[in-house]
């Protein structure tokens, strides 16, 4: 029976790659058995793959009437077998409350940091940990539980970067057969004994329960992760290459991507691209899986220059060519002044806003009211102000009778909330003269176009990005 599980864990070595012959391994050793079965293992492979072992211990300042027993014991363990043995303590507490984080999930990431920093040192090729086939089981169906995708599914890893997993060939039964016939002792962690935790309540109540189902479940289930981490893989190749496509432009808080590509790929690829690129844009984490399918529901049947808004200020804007999912807060216009003739550069905006006297008896004028306008100069206090909206402003919108607040016309006339602050008001004393881009003032109609006018003219600023 020994040498069968020594030769499982051997092939299952071989099959994943996992050594090639002469590294040297941090083995991460609480005291418990699976990490205990692991050293013993690897000590005993470590001739035919000429390995070098470094044992370490990890303690997460949870449990402080416990450690000083577990520290001597996997002291002891190291030196009666010749392994380096090195310890470090980090506060699971402190950065659980920081990060909101669960216990088991900071304690996760602070040992894996401690691995990481010591291999560093040690400038060590792997780091071996003791997750086994009873852990792939319950990853799985914690996962399930919480809700998750094909990767959440796909359970732990044989392999990911430095760390190497040996005995998910194995169940906890097949460890602890092997050390009770080699009397080989070790520590039960007696935070393994409550109900607290989810992945207890799943060891202790569900997979018994399970088991009368399926006595095989644990083979089953791992089997069933196996399966989903191949497939997996594959995905991840298709999704990567469809990322080298799609990215523009890159920022941490703002993200621009080709909008052809993102049209014309299946849903499956859009979707896992988007959550990968999003996850890896620092300030854009918060938006969750749920928002995917709205971000989806834009690309496929927005128009260009539709929107959506999110939580936390995120915003999502699908343009001619790209779609730029930003968590920048919107530009608010500043304030300029324009003495006629002349010209301002509004750069909050990227426009640029040209003043200039022309006689309306020479040729047609032609104002829009968009990019145009016209005014009686006499009519007006110089130098003319340029400035964003504020609240309980007002005009009388050309063509139109009465007074319309600013507001209700921003909204009549579907311009996006982001972009109010940078629609650029031209005021004349304290009025509103011309809303540029889409209305003037009826107050300031020309009548008479044959005397000098004031002509206003606004254009693109060039190699502007808005």
């Amino acid at each position: 029976m020994e040498k069968d599980i020594l030769e499982r864990v051997r092939r299952y070595i071989v099959k994943h790659r996992m050594l090639s012959g002469g590294e040297k391994v941090i083995v991460g050793l609480s005291g418990g058995p699976d990490s205990v079965f692991l050293l013993h293992v690897l000590n005993e492979l470590s001739r035919e793959f000429k390995l070098s072992l470094i044992a370490m211990y990890v303690d997460h300042g949870l449990r402080p009437e416990e450690v000083p027993a577990e520290l001597e014991f996997c002291k002891k363990l190291s030196e009666d077998i010749s392994v380096p043995f090195y310890s470090e303590r980090v506060d699971v507490k402190g950065l659980a409350e920081r990060e909101g984080l669960s216990i088991q999930e900071a304690g996760r990431l602070l040992r894996y940091d401690a691995f990481e920093r010591r291999a560093l040192i040690e400038k060590a090729d792997r780091i071996a940990t003791g997750h086994h086939m009873n852990d792939q089981a319950e990853t799985l169906l914690i996962n399930l539980i919480r809700g998750t995708g094909r990767r959440g599914l796909s359970g732990i890893p044989p392999v990911r970067g430095k760390f190497i997993r040996p005995l998910l060939c194995l169940k906890k039964d097949d460890i602890l057969g092997y050390l009770n016939a080699r009397k080989i002792t070790f520590i039960e962690d007696t935070s393994n004994k409550t109900d607290r935790y989810l992945r207890n309540k799943i060891r202790k109540r569900l997979l018994p329960l399970l088991e009368e189902f399926n006595p095989s479940i644990v083979e089953t289930l791992s089997g069933t992760s196996d399966t989903l981490r191949l497939e997996e893989e594959y995905l991840n190749i298709k999704t990567t290459k469809f990322l080298m496509r799609i990215i523009s432009r890159k920022a941490d808080d703002e993200l621009e991507l080709f909008l052809s590509p993102l049209e014309n790929i299946e849903d499956v690829i859009l979707k896992r691209a988007l959550r990968w690129v999003i996850g890896e844009t620092r300030g854009l984490r918060g938006i969750g899986r749920v928002h995917i399918d709205d971000i989806v529901d834009l690309i496929r049947k927005g128009d260009s220059g539709d929107r959506i808004y999110l939580p936390d200020n995120y915003r999502v804007i699908k343009g001619y060519s790209t779609l730029v999912i930003t968590a920048r807060k919107p530009l608010r216009l500043g304030q300029y002044s324009l003495e006629p003739p002349g010209e301002v550069v509004l750069k909050e905006a990227g426009l640029v806003l040209k003043a200039e006297f022309v006689d309306g008896r020479e040729g047609e004028i032609s104002p829009d009211g968009k990019l145009v306008a016209v005014f009686d100069p006499e009519s007006l206090t110089f130098p003319l102000r340029i400035r964003p909206r504020m609240d309980g402003d007002s005009f009388h919108p050309f063509g139109m009778r009465g007074e319309k607040k600013l507001q209700d016309f921003f909204v009549d006339e579907k311009i996006p909330r982001d972009e109010r602050d940078r629609v650029p008001l031209v005021v004349s004393g304290d009025e509103i003269i011309w809303v540029v881009g889409y209305r003037t003032d009826e107050r300031y109609r020309v009548g008479d176009f044959k005397k000098k006018l004031l002509k206003l003219t606004v254009s693109k600023l060039r190699n502007n990005p808005s």
